[in-house]
C-alpha cells in the first residue's frame, strides 16, 4: 500500500512554461505558419484538447519536430520508446487504466522518483494527479503519441483480453448478462436496449473497439461462428486473429454496436449501416458500421476512419519522385479529371484527400461527393450520398455544379449516369478528381469507355490515370539482408545486385518481419500521343506500348525499386504487383 507522500514530494519536476512559449518558438523557427496556428486556434476552441494535438493532427507540423520543438522550449529530453525493451513491471506502478487515460508511460525508477514518458509534458494536472495515486516523485520525458499508443498496448497488453479477464474474475454475473441478451432478442425492444447498457456488455464492446484503435488497424470483423465469436484487426492490410470469445457473447456485441450506431437493434434479417463515434484516450475515432445477416448470427464489419493516422501529405505517402511529381502536375490545372485506380484499401481516397489539400486555396470552391464521408476536412464543403431518400452520385453531381465549384471530388464513378456528368463537368471548367476500380492506371480509360463515354471526349477531358498500391514495409526494428536465389533473380528478373531486406520477426511486428505500409503509384498522364490513340479508341495494349515508350513505369517496375533498396520484401511485389515479368 503506497505511503501518502507530502506537499514536497507531489511537485512535478517540470519546468515553467506555457503554450505560448511553444508557439512563439515554433514560429520564430518557421516551423508553423500563422495562418495555420489561427485554424489550429479555431478548431481547438471547436473539439477541445490540447494545441500541440491539434497541429500533429491537422498535419500542420510533423510529430517529431514538435516533439523537438517541445524539448528546446521545456529543456526536458526526448525518449525513444520504440527503441527500449520496456520493463513488464513498471505496469504496476501506473494502473492501466491512468495511463490509458492520461497516455502516460512508466519508463523507469529509482527511489522514490518515477521517471514517465508523455507527448504533452505541460499536463500538469496528469503529472500532479499520478503524482498523488503513485505517491512517486514523477520525471517526464518527451515522445510523440505514436510511440505513447505502441508503448502502452506492448507495456499494458491487449485491451479485449484484459477486459475479458476481469469479467471472469469479478463474478459468473458478470457474463450471464451477455448470455441473457440473446435471449432476450426474441423479446421487448426495451429489455434488449436495456441490457445493452449494462457494465459487461459496454467494457467488452468498447474494449473490442479499443483494441482495433491501438493495433492501428484499417477494419475490425466480428464473425459469428457455431463454437466461438471470432475477432479480426485489418492491419497493414492483412487480417490477424485478436481474442476468439464464447459464442454465447455475440448476441451482446453484436446488440450493444447497432445501439452506438443508431441501428434498428430489433432487425436481424436485413443489412444496416451506421457511423460510431468513440473515444478512444484523448482523441474521437469514427468507425463505419456495416452488420450483415449470416448462417449463424449477424456479421458486423467496422471501417475505423481515425483522424490522427490520416496524410494529407502527398509527399509523405511514400510514393517514388516522379509519378508523384506527374500528379502533382496534372492537378496544378484548372480543369480536367484525374483518376486514380485500385482494389478497395489501396489508399485511392487518402491520395485524393491530399490533391484536395494540395489545391485547397481561399479563392477556391471544393465539394466532394462521397458514400460515405470518411474523414472531415475543415474548409471543404462534403456531401453524403443518401440512396435511400434519392441523394445520389449523379443527383449530387447535378446540385454541385449549379454552386459554381473549382474542384470537385467524386468518391467513386460507379455507373453511366455519375461517369457522363462528371465527364461533362471536366469538360467545362472544372478540375474532377476520383476513382475507378480497376487493376491498372490504363485500364481507367477502357472502363470509361465499358460505361458508354465516347472515346473523344474521354481523350479530351482526362488529364491523367494512375493506380496505386499499399505494400507492407520491412520491420525495421529486426530487418538483415539476404541474398535472392538465382532461380528467383531471374523469374523476377531482378537486378543481381541490391540491398534486398527481411524481417527476421520481433516483438514490435508481433513475428511479421512486416511493419507499416508504404505507397506504390503508377501515373500516366495523357500525352498528345496518347491523347490521339484513345480518341481513335486504342486497345490498353497499344495504350500501355505507348505510355511505355513515354518512360512509363509500372506498379511493378517501382516496387521492385522499392524491394531493391530494401525498403519492402520481394514477397511483397509479388503479392500487390500482376505476376512475375517474363
Amino acid at each position: 500500500m503506497a505511503r501518502t507522500p507530502s506537499d514536497d514530494e507531489n511537485k512535478v519536476v517540470v519546468p515553467q512554461s506555457t503554450s505560448d512559449r511553444l508557439v512563439a518558438t515554433l514560429l520564430e523557427e518557421g516551423l508553423l505558419k500563422k495562418e495555420d496556428l489561427d485554424k489550429a486556434i479555431a478548431l481547438q476552441r471547436q473539439q477541445g484538447g490540447s494545441l500541440s494535438q491539434v497541429l500533429i493532427q491537422t498535419g500542420f507540423i510533423d510529430a517529431k519536430l514538435l516533439a523537438g520543438t517541445l524539448s528546446r522550449t521545456l529543456r526536458i529530453p526526448i525518449i525513444s520508446l520504440s527503441k527500449m525493451e520496456l520493463d513488464p513491471a513498471m505496469a504496476n506502478m501506473i494502473s492501466r487504466k491512468l495511463a490509458f487515460h492520461y497516455q502516460i508511460v512508466p519508463v523507469s525508477m529509482m527511489g522514490k522518483q518515477l521517471t514517465v514518458a508523455m507527448a504533452d509534458p505541460m499536463n500538469v494536472l496528469a503529472l500532479d494527479h499520478l503524482s498523488q495515486a503513485t505517491g512517486m516523485l514523477l520525471t517526464p520525458l518527451i515522445t510523440t503519441q505514436e510511440e505513447i499508443n505502441d508503448a502502452l498496448n506492448r507495456l499494458y497488453g491487449g485491451a479485449m483480453a484484459d477486459t475479458l479477464q476481469e469479467l471472469q474474475q469479478e463474478s459468473a454475473g458478470s457474463l450471464e448478462v451477455l448470455s441473457e441478451i440473446q435471449e432476450a432478442q426474441a423479446g421487448a425492444v426495451e429489455d434488449l436496449i436495456r441490457l445493452t447498457q449494462e457494465g459487461p456488455v459496454v467494457r467488452l464492446t468498447n474494449a473490442i473497439l479499443t483494441e482495433g484503435v491501438n493495433l492501428k488497424a484499417s477494419d475490425i470483423l466480428v464473425e459469428p461462428f457455431e463454437k466461438r465469436l471470432r475477432i479480426r484487426y485489418r492491419v497493414d492490410g492483412i487480417f490477424r486473429e485478436g481474442q476468439s470469445l464464447p459464442p454465447a457473447m455475440h448476441a451482446g456485441v453484436v446488440s450493444r454496436m447497432k445501439v452506438m450506431s443508431n441501428l434498428n437493434i430489433a432487425e436481424h434479417r436485413l443489412p444496416q449501416d451506421g457511423r460510431i463515434k468513440f473515444s478512444v484516450g484523448k482523441r474521437d475515432v469514427d468507425f463505419r458500421v456495416s452488420v450483415v445477416p449470416t448462417y449463424y448470427g449477424e456479421k458486423v464489419c467496422l471501417r475505423i476512419l481515425d483522424k490522427s493516422q490520416i496524410r494529407l501529405d502527398l509527399d509523405k505517402l511514400g510514393f517514388d519522385e516522379e509519378p508523384l511529381r506527374r500528379l502533382k502536375e496534372a492537378a496544378m490545372h484548372p480543369h480536367g479529371m484525374i483518376l486514380i485506380t485500385g482494389p478497395t484499401g489501396s489508399g485511392k481516397t487518402t491520395t485524393l484527400y491530399g490533391l484536395l489539400s494540395l489545391v485547397d486555396k481561399p479563392d477556391k470552391n471544393l465539394v466532394t461527393v462521397e458514400d460515405p464521408v470518411e474523414y472531415d476536412l475543415p474548409g471543404i464543403n462534403q456531401v453524403a450520398i443518401r440512396s435511400e431518400i434519392g441523394l445520389t452520385f449523379a443527383s449530387a453531381l447535378r446540385a454541385i455544379l449549379r454552386q459554381d465549384p473549382n474542384v470537385i471530388m467524386v468518391g467513386e464513378i460507379r455507373d453511366e449516369e455519375t461517369a457522363d456528368i462528371a465527364v461533362k463537368a471536366a469538360l467545362t471548367g472544372h478540375l474532377v478528381l476520383s476513382t475507378l476500380h480497376t487493376n491498372d492506371a490504363i485500364g481507367a480509360v477502357a472502363r470509361l469507355a465499358n460505361m458508354g463515354i465516347e472515346p473523344y471526349l474521354i481523350a479530351t477531358c482526362v488529364l491523367l490515370v494512375g493506380a496505386q498500391r499499399l505494400p507492407r514495409r520491412v520491420c525495421p526494428k529486426c530487418k538483415q539482408s539476404f541474398h535472392p536465389s538465382k532461380e528467383l533473380i531471374q523469374q523476377m528478373n531482378l537486378p543481381p545486385k541490391g540491398e534486398y531486406m527481411k524481417g527476421k520477426g520481433c516483438g514490435e511486428c508481433r513475428g511479421t518481419g512486416l511493419a507499416g505500409r508504404v505507397g506504390l503509384l503508377e501515373a500516366v498522364p495523357i500525352t498528345p500521343t496518347l491523347r490521339r490513340l484513345v480518341y481513335q479508341g486504342a486497345s490498353s495494349v497499344k495504350l500501355q506500348e505507348a505510355a511505355r515508350a513515354a518512360g512509363f513505369q509500372s506498379l511493378r517496375d517501382h516496387a521492385l525499386a522499392k524491394a531493391v533498396n530494401g525498403i519492402i520484401p520481394l514477397e511483397e511485389v509479388a503479392r500487390t504487383t500482376v505476376g512475375f515479368q517474363e
